[in-house]
């Protein structure tokens, strides 16, 4: 497959042949409630078939695949009402993420890659934190998917560096270190489509369900079913060991919609002291059919070992 690069005023499209891998959307045009910040929608398989979900009902701030955080210090850069004091409140400190401008942006040897710069921008104007994020995708070689797993899948990699330039530490942290249990999202958060509900969730232990969020591990991988032709699709989540938080804790739901994250910030705050880098770095592997752990846990090595965006110098 040759892979190319679409780019427009507000987007990038990234395809196989002719086929739409993902769509990034850098410049959002979304209500600032909605915290604007880059997404990828909608994310493909190599068969065409949807794997994520843009605006649902429940939760209009979800965006396909998107960096989300909800606490930062005071300021939420996730969307929507803010968890204190016990109870979830509209407040106004929906920030976003303004795209600033992107030092790369090719396609390759097979690869695309994009190498982005932006700044947090807090709903009172503020400019809290800075960020470089790195971006790369490409075509994996045929795998032994096990299950009903064609062996057709293709690796997205995600990297971000945070730099806080406020001034002061930022504490960041989620809607369960402020005291609502099992609420530990935010980071590079997945929002699956809603034929996904009641889907497998897959981690180095074997399958499960709800029952596996906060676990820690590795890699997990959530596979599901698409509505109209009932064919499956599995995605593989695969942290870095580079993390502070390695292996990151995981927000998952199965029910009562399809999501992962691995959430650095789960259940313990983290300080982020001033003038201070904080860097984050996954992998996510979006294949046909219905993996089993076996062939997951293979294609999480394959990740690692395809390293798309090796550590520059």
């Amino acid at each position: 497959m040759v892979i190319s690069l679409r780019h427009d005023e507000t987007e990038v499209t990234a395809l196989a042949d002719d086929l739409v891998l993902f769509r990034y959307v850098y410049r959002p045009g979304e209500a600032q409630l909605e915290s604007p910040r880059p997404f990828f929608h909608p994310v493909r398989t190599l068969r065409g078939d949807l794997v994520t979900l843009y605006r649902p009902h429940d939760h209009v701030w979800h965006k396909g695949i998107a960096l989300s955080l909800p606490h930062v210090g005071t300021e939420n850069f996730w969307g929507g009402p803010t968890f204190r004091n016990g109870a979830y409140a509209q407040e106004h400190n929906d920030g976003a993420m303004r795209h600033d401008g992107f030092d790369v942006a090719v396609a390759k040897d097979d690869v695309v890659r994009l190498d982005e710069r932006l700044t947090w921008v807090t709903e009172s104007g503020q400019t809290p934190v800075t960020e470089r994020r790195r971006i790369a995708a490409t075509v994996l070689p045929d795998v032994d998917g096990g299950g009903d797993g064609d062996g057709a899948a293709w690796l997205l990699a995600f990297e971000t560096t945070l730099v806080n330039i406020s001034g002061s530490q930022i504490v960041i942290g989620s809607p369960t270190t402020a005291g609502r249990p099992n609420a530990g999202y935010g980071g590079l958060f997945w929002r699956g489509p809603r034929s996904f509900t009641g889907g497998t969730v897959m981690t180095p232990d074997g399958a499960g369900s709800d029952e596996l969020m906060g676990m820690r591990a590795p890699w997990l991988a959530f596979a599901g079913r698409h509505d109209e032709h009932g064919r499956s699709s599995t995605l593989v989540f695969r942290d870095s060991p580079a993390n502070f938080s390695y292996p990151s804790q995981w927000f998952v739901r199965s029910t009562p919609f399809a999501a992962v994250c691995p959430a650095p910030f789960f259940d313990t705050e983290f300080p982020f002291d001033a003038d201070a880098a904080l860097t984050l770095r996954y992998d996510i592997a979006v294949a046909d059919g219905s993996l089993d752990p076996a062939a997951c846990a293979r294609l999480a090595e394959r990740a690692a070992a395809r390293d798309l965006l090796p550590a520059e110098e």
